[in-house]
């Protein structure tokens, strides 16, 4: 799959879910599900009580990720933040009351039926910190060192072109800033009929970097105290569950499957300065500025 069909069928897909969610429906299986009762174990059980109950029903409706960045982020009032892959806009609400009114959360998104429902959600919370940009995580539609945190919650899997996702990411990061997303990461090898559904990419699971992938993407692109910690890890039961969504031989491959897929906090620091003085000569100025 070339990395422009993935990017059509992720828009297809996920402009699906949010009219579902206008249509008071829940949006589905992290993209890949039609069913407006589908108990997803990657999508379901992210949020506190508490924190679903300060947003738009809609907002939570739409949520389609495997982790709760925004909490796992460490934010500060006054801090930018950008959201690679906002949807309906949870993450970037969430965001924008922990960064508070001296701070900005900006969220990014490709699908205009989500920006739609995401700006419907901002007016709601009156959210008066908040952006949300139409474009791709590949090409982010800000300046260089223009954001403290980048977030992102099961998007970057969906991407067909990881490396410049990262690559954009620590671009528009001020130095010293911060790398700290949630995605689904795989243990060693999945089968291959797993990596080519279709169905299973925008279910967030065929298109995973593994462990090694991902922290090796990270160091090539200039991050630095790069780490994965997982939140969940699939098993049998669950692998079963988002195989059965895509269609496949349910019970023979989550055999295979299971403990290998899990969801994972990924946290990496912009450093403060690359000192070059030439095409191969680079080192690490670890010393903040005065």
């Amino acid at each position: 799959m070339q990395p422009d069909q993935i990017k059509n069928v992720v828009r297809e897909k996920y402009a699906a879910a949010a009219m579902r969610v206008v249509a008071g429906e829940k949006s589905g299986c992290c993209g890949g599900g039609a069913s407006s009762a589908c108990d997803d174990p990657i999508t379901s059980n992210l949020y506190s009580d508490a924190e679903a109950g300060c947003l738009p029903g809609d907002a939570v409706l739409a949520s389609l990720g495997c982790g709760n960045p925004a909490a796992l982020a460490d934010l500060h009032p006054g801090e930018t933040v950008l959201d690679l892959g906002s949807g309906g806009g949870i993450d970037v609400l969430l965001s924008a009351r922990r960064v508070g009114p001296t701070g900005k959360a900006y969220g990014l998104d490709m699908t205009e039926e989500m920006l739609s429902l995401a700006r419907a959600n901002q007016v709601k919370a009156g959210a008066t910190n908040v952006e949300f940009l139409k474009g791709e995580i590949e090409q982010v539609p800000l300046p260089d060192k223009s954001v403290d945190v980048v977030i992102s919650n099961c998007v970057i899997n969906l991407s067909g072109d990881k490396r410049e996702v990262l690559t954009e990411a620590f671009r528009v990061l001020k130095p010293g800033g911060r790398f700290a997303v949630s995605d689904v990461v795989v243990r060693g090898e999945l089968p291959t009929e797993v990596r080519r559904s279709m169905e299973l990419w925008v279910g967030c699971v065929a298109g995973a970097l593994s462990e090694a992938e991902f922290l090796r993407l990270l160091a090539d692109v200039g991050f630095v105290d790069a780490s994965i910690e997982p939140t969940r890890i699939y098993q049998f039961d669950d692998a079963r569950a988002f195989l059965q969504e895509a269609g496949l031989d349910t019970e023979a491959l989550a055999r295979e499957v299971g403990g290998r897929v899990m969801s994972a906090f990924v946290r990496a620091r912009k450093p403060y300065n690359l000192r070059c003085c030439g095409p191969d000569c680079c080192a690490l100025d670890e010393d903040e500025p005065a």
